[in-house]
């Protein structure tokens, strides 16, 4: 006897078919995209960095003179630097290196104590990223290196650029944060951002000096070269970006490497 077309079998063999079709379809599209993904990745990490070192307004995809992102930062240079000492090296591709991801990599990063995590990061990667922005005759202008670190409600994403003196702030941006629109998600805010530059980051003694805070210092007093007034409502999150700054430009971070370029000897 023949078995009926609304029988379990039939609807069991069309239900899998069509499952199997649909995850084929889908992965086969996972694979189309993803040279597009990794493209759109890319530019938006470039974008960002452009905005942190002031070459490109927020959101914008074309500078004053109408040039894209991909031609102004044809202007960069992107090096690998060894965090523990402060030099350049090849271990990696900086074309390809995640660092973010390596943080999660034992085998190329550690786990750091609760004295030394001021940024509450938990593991730093043992390599990271900088972006040099160069003139014609090679000299570098601007530095540009990512920055993290907990907030109120989540880790902070972002970049911090240097004016070629190494210490002074040109800029500063955050892609990516969980923190609460109007309050901490103020670290947006172009005026707040704007306050940051020509800021130094490095007291007298090299050591990380900024410092976020309710309390200026008066006119003229040596301490506001370092200070930046806080988000009003955003006490956890000022205190994190406070911490995040003075953890990567420190000794954990690119402190060393830094220090060596004050010194010309990178």
């Amino acid at each position: 006897m023949s078995q009926s077309k609304d029988g379990i079998g039939n609807i069991l063999l069309v239900a899998v078919s069509v499952c199997l079709v649909c995850s084929i379809l889908v992965s086969g599209a996972a694979v189309a995209l993803k040279p597009l993904q990794e493209a759109n990745k890319a530019l938006d990490r470039k974008q960002n960095i452009l905005v942190a070192a002031g070459l490109l307004e927020q959101g914008a995809t074309t500078d004053e003179r109408g040039r894209g992102v991909e031609e102004i930062f044809s202007e960069f240079e992107t090096r690998v630097v060894n965090l523990r000492t402060g030099e350049y090296t090849d271990a990696v591709d900086p074309e390809s290196y995640e660092q973010i991801r390596a943080a999660r990599d034992p085998d190329i990063s550690r786990a750091l104590s609760g004295e030394e995590d001021i940024a509450t990061i938990g593991r730093l990667e043992r390599y990271g990223l900088v972006y040099l922005k160069k003139n014609s005759a090679g000299e570098v202008e601007t530095a540009v290196v990512p920055v993290r670190g907990y907030g109120l409600w989540g880790t902070l994403y972002g970049f911090l650029a240097l004016e070629n003196d190494f210490e002074t702030v040109a800029g500063i941006g955050f892609y990516e944060h969980k923190e609460t629109p109007g309050l901490g998600g103020e670290i947006e805010n172009p005026s707040w951002k704007a306050i940051w530059e020509g800021k130094e980051v490095f007291d007298d003694s090299g050591n990380p000096a900024i410092d976020v805070t309710k309390s200026m210092a008066p006119p003229g007093n040596e301490a506001r070269k370092h200070q930046i007034d806080s988000l009003s409502g955003a006490t956890m999150t000022s205190r994190g970006v406070e911490n995040l700054v003075n953890f990567w430009v420190g000794e954990m971070g690119y402190g060393p490497y830094l220090k060596s370029m004050k010194q010309g000897n990178a």
